[in-house]
């Protein structure tokens, strides 16, 4: 079932991927679709694991997959062109567990979605990040 659920996973993903859509469209589109599988089939998702050669190289594809949409998202200026591309989708994947197990009922996926790419993109803070050298400074 773990090999199943991450093939759907993986499907939800490339469905939305679009090299000819803005990038803004594509991270939208994928997010949602991701959500639609993390929330509907939760059980079998927290069941995959990397032991398995299959379910190792789908997660695989899917890591190089959202890679390639977190380039194009920084390509497209809609991340800083100095952002740590790692780091982003590490952030990326917290942020979609978080929304796919979170209590926001009553929001479906495309909500989720909206609210999880804003978080991505802006952030929580009111306005232009802080310079880590005047977080440093203070205290």
């Amino acid at each position: 079932m773990a090999a199943w659920a991450t093939r759907r996973f993986a499907d939800a993903v490339e469905s939305a991927y679009t090299a000819t859509a803005p990038a803004l469209v594509t991270l939208h589109q994928v997010t949602a679709n991701v959500l639609r599988v993390k929330i509907d089939w939760g059980y079998a998702m927290s069941r995959t694991t990397s032991r398995d050669p299959d379910v190792a190289r789908v997660h695989a594809e899917v890591r190089n997959r959202c890679d390639e949409m977190l380039r194009r998202a920084r390509d497209a200026g809609l991340l800083r062109a100095d952002v740590n591309l790692d780091w982003a989708r590490r952030v990326y994947y917290a942020l979609i567990h978080e929304a796919a197990t979170g209590p926001d009922e009553g929001l479906d996926a495309d909500a989720l979605a909206t609210r999880l790419v804003d978080t991505l993109l802006h952030g929580l803070g009111a306005g232009a990040s802080a310079s880590t050298t005047n977080v440093h400074a203070v205290g």
